[in-house]
């Protein structure tokens, strides 16, 4: 698992720091940002806070001014003096605020998923409810693999991104059953071609591109699946993307607080 370079954990009535905790399998809910660069820029920041406290009201912690002390805390653990090329993770359930970073990683070119017959807990929401995919991701390198989930053989998400799949100069997104997180809004929202498609796994022979988009990997090209007969056939889309997300992370604001 990666090393945490900051953790901490504030009890919600006070904002009093308490011995941390990172939550994973309470009830509650979570958002991992992009923090950048030196002064602090954090991608699509917006987005990813008013996602968070969607979530936080949908599963009802609805502790008072937690969005104020959500920014406060995020505000007060960033570090001026520090160049950032890492992933922020903010995370709440009813009794506490927990706050880590970590560096980003880079994926490597030869990066492979390898298929597990698993659907989240509420897929639908970013929550906390990560002990299976913990225990895949923690065997491991993260630069070179990550786990791609299915039920009743459609394939739905990563343990910790958004699935796209290219054919033909079209590009797919599967239909339900995983959490739209905000980096495929981000694509959605600036190519407007995104089509909705259930993607069988014995229909992956179809598909030239598959390609990773999250937070923490930005965007990655798959070169193969594991235990497959899928291997990648071309990079044009994954090109087109990086180049969109690169330019995303030029321009992305400073972080004000």
């Amino acid at each position: 698992m990666a090393t945490l370079l900051l953790k901490k954990s504030y009890r919600h009535k006070d904002l009093k720091e308490i011995k941390f905790n990172d939550l994973w399998n309470s009830y509650g809910v979570f958002t991992t940002m992009r923090i950048i660069g030196k002064p602090a820029k954090i991608l699509f920041f917006k987005s990813h806070i008013n996602n968070l406290f969607k979530s936080l009201k949908i599963y009802k912690i609805n502790k008072m001014n937690i969005r104020k002390n959500i920014l406060k805390l995020i505000k007060m653990n960033i570090n001026k003096k520090r160049k950032y090329d890492h992933l922020l993770r903010v995370a709440s359930n009813n009794k506490m605020i927990s706050i880590s970073l970590r560096k980003k990683l880079k994926p490597k070119l030869n990066f492979s998923l390898k298929l597990i017959n698993y659907k989240r807990i509420d897929p639908e929401y970013k929550n906390l409810k990560y002990k299976k995919i913990l225990f895949h991701l923690k065997k491991m390198d993260t630069t070179k693999f990550d786990i791609a989930l299915y039920k009743n053989k459609t394939i739905l998400e990563t343990g910790t991104s958004n699935l796209l799949f290219c054919k033909k100069n079209k590009i797919y997104s599967p239909i339900n059953n995983f959490y739209k997180g905000t980096t495929l809004r981000f694509f959605s929202n600036k190519l407007k071609k995104i089509k909705k498609k259930n993607i069988k796994i014995d229909s992956l022979h179809e598909y030239d591109e598959i390609i990773v988009i999250g937070s923490g990997k930005g965007v990655v090209s798959v070169k193969s699946i594991e235990k497959s007969h899928w291997k990648r056939k071309s990079l044009k889309n994954y090109r087109i993307l990086s180049k969109i997300y690169s330019k995303a992370v030029t321009n992305c604001p400073r972080y004000n607080g």
